[in-house]
């Protein structure tokens, strides 16, 4: 598996990425990223979420709700919305701050506080997965903690980022095990 984090002392436009191979068919790694509650089950963050619209599974502009939860952070709710679903290839949600626990409530998928994505690429022996995250525009968590502390914002930053490469990683290594226990005879 492997992690990178690009930090800049501004939390704006920040992105943490990881990547492995999954043995098994994009198909079977399709259906695991776009179940909206696989990721509660590995994350150290997301609570459990919920579909805001009714929807059955994944589709243009559904919304759904993410409750997170976490020491330096604690508790808070916030609405995504899917903004790329190009099957069996990318799955990628624009998450709001609805409830304004960061900044101004915002629900536009346009100016989100984060972006989420899964990209899936056949690779020699299965499929490669990539799961990635870049903060901003909209106001996070780590603003808060930034503005607190302006003078420590390089290790808020890299602190921050690590949290998520590290959720990311237990997230990817959970599709994988599902993933290959599926794909096998």
């Amino acid at each position: 598996m492997t992690g990178q984090g690009h930090g800049v002392p501004h939390p704006d436009g920040l992105t943490a990425e990881c990547e492995l191979l999954v043995a098994a068919d994009a198909a079977t790694v399709w259906e695991l990223v776009t179940d909206i509650h696989l990721p509660a089950r590995f994350s150290p963050e997301l609570r459990h979420v919920r579909w805001l619209d009714d929807a059955a599974g994944p589709r243009l502009g559904a919304t759904f709700e993410g409750h997170n939860e976490n020491g330096l952070l604690g508790a808070w709710r916030t609405v995504s919305v899917v903004t790329e679903l190009d099957a069996p290839r990318a799955f990628e949600w624009a998450v709001c701050d609805a409830d304004g626990r960061f900044g101004p409530p915002v629900v536009d998928p346009a100016s989100p506080m984060a972006r989420w994505r899964f990209d899936l690429t056949p690779a020699d022996g299965g499929t490669s997965l990539r799961h990635w995250v870049r903060l901003g525009p909209a106001r996070s968590g780590i603003s808060l903690a930034v503005d607190r502390a302006p003078d420590r914002a390089g290790e808020i930053v890299q602190q921050r980022l690590g949290m998520l490469r590290n959720g990311m990683a237990s997230t990817l290594r959970g599709v994988r095990d599902l993933a290959q226990d599926a794909d096998r005879p």
